[in-house]
């Protein structure tokens, strides 16, 4: 059986792309990372994209002269490179509407909360300043309101008294990295797919690993 054509889309040090990498190289895994797309020459994912033998590629904003040519760039690269489904793994763009409604179903990010609490940037300083007792990370489907699509898996972790946001992000990292490449999974095999704007899960692993703790 062919392996899902994925692509990852980066700006940063790639952890998330490398918790991939690494589960795409596993036996039997249905998914396969064929192009790595950075918005930053220097972003430390690309080294990895280069180590793992996958091609990499720099498509800089700045070169741009809006949001909307610069993603039609990102497009043409992806369908160039036959990619069937797209991976936000610390990409710090906003993607427009129209590219978001061109991969309906084909384009999911990481986020490091338990959405839809904590949306945005600084979502562990957010979670620290509410005063909850269990954060963690969302693997959903994107959409054009920031970090509001629906919702395939999530990971909880637990906030300790001595917490501040180093060691809560720390935490929550290790959960994003065992997630993603779950989530990369059942989205390849099939069970994970959207459908009238929802998140639908079926088969092993639909019901009892929507929602886990690592530290189990």
């Amino acid at each position: 059986m062919a392996k899902l054509r994925v692509a990852a889309l980066i700006s940063g040090r790639g952890s998330n792309l490398q918790a991939l990498l690494d589960a795409c190289r596993r036996p039997g895994f249905p998914a396969e990372i064929v192009l790595v797309i950075s918005n930053r020459a220097e972003a430390e994912g690309l080294k990895r994209a280069e180590r793992a033998g996958v091609p990499g590629l720099v498509v800089d904003h700045r070169s741009f002269a809006d949001r909307e040519a610069f993603d039609a760039a990102l497009d043409r690269a992806l369908r160039a490179a036959d990619v069937q489904l797209v991976c936000l793994a610390g990409f710090m763009r906003l993607l427009t509407p129209g590219f978001v409604s061109a991969w309906p179903g084909r384009l999911v990010n990481i986020h490091p909360s338990l959405l839809p609490s904590f949306k945005g940037l600084g979502s562990h300083a957010q979670a620290l300043a509410a005063g909850v007792a269990i954060h963690g990370c969302t693997v959903h489907f994107v959409t054009s309101d920031l970090d509001a699509g629906p919702i395939i898996a999530q990971a909880a972790v637990p906030v300790q008294n001595t917490d501040d946001e180093a060691s809560l992000a720390a935490r929550v990292l290790e959960a994003e990295h065992r997630l993603y490449p779950l989530a990369l999974s059942m989205l390849a095999e099939g069970r994970a797919r959207l459908e009238n704007g929802r998140a639908v899960l079926q088969g092993r692993g639909a019901a009892d690993r929507m929602l886990f703790n690592p530290a189990d």
